[in-house]
């Protein structure tokens, strides 16, 4: 297959594509909120003291601004792709935790960040 067909692209590269519709439906209300924010992906959430504490796994994390970095949402692609039971499902949990992040990094509510956050209707 020619590599520019979307058969050839990896399971990371479409989660990344996934990724970044769930930003881009967010930038379209809050473009000037999230301008200095840089979003990531990660495999798995770092296994440090404080992830033994939680039950659950994180499937994304917001790290504030420091004096050498700008605010950052990270999100992680295995524990969502373990989540997600088909594209569909997979889609609507990354946008949610995209919108629970952003409502974190701009001291909101999710509801305040996406109206149908949660709804049934996307």
């Amino acid at each position: 297959m020619p590599p520019e067909l979307p058969a050839t692209r990896t399971r990371a590269e479409r989660f990344d594509d996934v990724v970044l519709d769930a930003v881009e439906r967010l930038e379209r209300r809050w473009a000037e909120q999230m301008a200095t924010i840089e979003f990531a992906v990660e495999d798995v959430p770092p296994g440090d003291s404080a992830s033994w504490e939680r039950p659950e796994v994180a499937l994304g994390r917001f790290f504030p601004a420091t004096r050498t970095q700008r605010p950052r949402i990270v999100l992680y692609r295995r524990p969502l792709e373990t989540r997600g039971t088909d594209e569909a499902d997979l889609a609507a949990l990354v946008h949610e935790v995209v919108v629970e992040q952003v409502a974190a990094a701009m001291g909101m509510t999710p509801e305040q960040v996406d109206p149908r956050y949660r709804s049934d209707d996307d």
